[in-house]
């Protein structure tokens, strides 16, 4: 099999030996060089008979990882951190006529947590480039950074099949309307597959949301 990262051999011994700082940190240095964060998403669990994501920074250290259980597809999902401690929950809602998601801070089964976004398929008979869009579970003040905080409504367009999107953070202030890419899934360079690819993330967004529209983007493709 190809080998996905440098470090991905060693990634199952890894999950339980990074230090509690160190999925972040390589992030948290990028950003405060106003640099963009590239990850590598492996579309695979590091669990026997599990299915999920691992999700590797430009080092080769684990920063990320989902795992599920059993067939189809779950109604809830838990995006943990190296040490397993959850960072987003993203539940399916139960009972919605429209094809919805919700999005916690946190494990959501494990203690209550605020709720971030709503996120929706987007449905047109239309040809469309538009897949899914997040809004904010709360509307703030026209204030906020609308790039840099939940305040924006999140637009996912492009190809997840093709492994080709872009996010587009757009909020209207004063009648204003702005938008601009936040975060990217591409290709890896190598040949290694549809199950291999990247995600970068802009300055002034978080990665872990990042890797939450990649989950949403797979749940809504399962379904």
């Amino acid at each position: 099999m190809t080998k996905v990262h440098p470090n991905a051999a060693a990634a199952a011994a890894a999950a339980a030996a990074v230090p509690p700082a160190a999925a972040a940190a390589v992030a948290a240095e990028e950003e405060e060089k106003g640099e963009a964060v590239s990850l590598t998403v492996w579309r695979r669990s590091l669990l026997f008979n599990g299915k999920g994501f691992t999700v590797f920074d430009c080092k080769g250290n684990l920063v990320y990882r989902v795992e599920t259980y059993g067939g189809g597809s779950p109604r809830e999902i838990v995006l943990m951190d190296a040490d397993g401690h959850g960072l987003l929950t993203i539940r399916r809602k139960k009972l919605s006529l429209a094809e919805e998601w919700l999005i916690y801070d946190g494990d959501a089964a494990a203690a209550p947590a605020p709720k971030r976004f709503t996120a929706r398929r987007h449905v047109s008979l239309r040809p469309t480039r538009s897949l899914a869009y997040l809004s904010p579970a709360r509307i703030p003040s026209c204030g906020a950074d609308a790039g840099a905080t939940p305040s924006c409504r999140y637009d996912v367009e492009g190809s997840y099949a093709g492994r080709s999107l872009d996010v587009f953070a757009s909020s209207a202030c004063g009648g204003e309307q702005r938008r601009r890419v936040v975060a990217t899934v591409c290709q890896k360079e190598a040949a290694v597959g549809p199950d291999v690819f990247r995600l970068v993330v802009q300055p002034g967004f978080e990665p872990p949301l990042a890797m939450a529209v990649v989950i949403l983007l797979d749940q809504m493709n399962a379904s």
